[in-house]
């Protein structure tokens, strides 16, 4: 553990978002590539697939395909993705660097994207001398491609990711330091099959070495297509959930982990199997909050309300990219301040939630899911008008 700075490592998905704006899903060159039945392979509106399927649904290269849709325009925009490096990247910008040392780790490709993942990232605060190019494959990408005319003109996105590089991203390339850690994360590990298959051997690990241990969630599209209508494997078995310290999910995703059928019944379902502490978000309605005092003080379950800033916020900008992994990295930074304010005591949850909601809210206000400052310490600047407002509506 540490001695000098308090020490968080990250690991998980890591991607670049490239956006295509005014793609109209009604024209005929796009509904060739239309979902016929569910499973096919096909784009299916709100929705995501993966390039191998969508090749294999329609015949054709995912870069013929690519033509077609875009007409070989460019990217109207490119930011950094994925709910492991973006939460992190917020860890690293809300955190004081003369105390804490923010780490991500992973492999990439060697590739244009890569590298501008690397420049971007590596203007934050996060270290990511632990992600390094790596695999012949391509770098994570998603193409989101937006239809504002969409049903009735409210609009819609779709979603075509390729897994690429993260297929060989394998636990033993985590290196040991990673475990040398105070807080271990692992963020949107369904997107990195190699991680999230061994992921209960990674949360032992972990534990063994006295870290706190915090799992992200992501829609697991993998396993949904493998075994539809079946929960998804998150840990080997329900013995592994005892390994989680904080678990941060949305409802979707905790309704389909915990086959359970609402969000209040899969926080019981997280409770029984031992998680210690649970944030279940759900939009614009009330997070689902649990401690069962191991990390944070003993609380049962709270609901809390989201905030009237985001709300606004959300209406200026209607763009909600990235908030749940800033929200992931509220909790995350909240913890570590804490715990390095407060050593032994059990930690505040209502603490940690006003942050993670400040932090989600704020991503409401720009586009792109990461927050690109000007300066040190500016997004925590402006994150302290979202908490501090936050505070004074729960009170009231």
């Amino acid at each position: 553990m540490s001695i000098e700075k308090f020490l968080i490592s990250g690991t998980g998905c890591a991607l670049a978002d490239y956006l295509y704006s005014d793609i109209s899903f009604s024209t005929s060159t796009f509904s060739k590539y239309l979902s016929v039945k569910p499973g096919d392979g096909g784009i299916s509106p709100g929705r995501l697939v993966f390039t191998e399927e969508l090749e294999k649904f329609s015949g054709q290269p995912y870069e013929k395909i690519l033509d077609d849709i875009t007409g070989g325009k460019d990217p109207d925009g490119i930011n950094i993705g994925g709910p492991g490096l973006v939460s992190m990247i917020n860890v690293s910008q809300l955190l004081d660097e003369d105390d804490f040392s923010v780490r991500f780790y992973g492999r990439p490709g060697r590739d244009k994207t890569s590298e501008m993942i690397i420049s971007r990232a590596g203007s934050t605060p996060l270290d990511i001398s632990g992600y390094l190019p790596l695999s012949q494959k391509p770098t994570p990408f998603t193409d989101v491609f937006s239809d504002p005319w969409f049903d009735g003109g409210n609009g819609e996105r779709t979603f075509v990711n390729n897994i690429g590089a993260a297929w060989d991203y394998l636990p033993e390339m985590i290196p040991e330091e990673f475990f040398d850690s105070d807080i271990i994360c692992f963020g949107g590990t369904a997107l990195v099959p190699g991680i999230h298959d061994s992921l209960s051997d990674l949360l032992l690990k972990g534990k063994r070495n006295n870290s706190i241990t915090v799992v992200n969630t992501v829609f697991d599209f993998r396993n949904e297509k493998a075994n539809p209508g079946e929960p998804w494997p998150l840990v080997k078995d329900k013995t592994g959930y005892t390994l989680i310290d904080v678990l941060i999910t949305d409802h979707e995703e905790a309704i389909k982990i915990s086959g359970q059928s609402s969000s209040l019944k899969a926080a019981e379902f997280f409770i029984r199997t031992g998680v210690s502490s649970i944030f279940i978000t759900n939009g614009p309605k009330d997070i689902i909050a649990f401690s069962n005092g191991s990390l944070f003080e003993e609380s049962g379950l709270i609901n809390f309300p989201v905030s009237r800033l985001v709300t606004d916020a959300l209406r200026r900008s209607g763009d909600t990219t990235g908030c749940g992994d800033n929200f992931a990295g509220g909790i995350i930074a909240s913890v570590a301040s804490q715990m390095r304010k407060q050593n032994d005591k059990r930690l505040s949850i209502e603490e940690a939630v006003s942050l993670a909601v400040a932090s989600g809210g704020f991503a409401c206000s720009y586009l792109g899911g990461s927050f690109m400052e000007n300066f040190k310490k500016e997004k925590w600047a402006k994150i302290c008008e979202f908490v501090k407002d936050y505070r004074k509506q729960l009170k009231d």
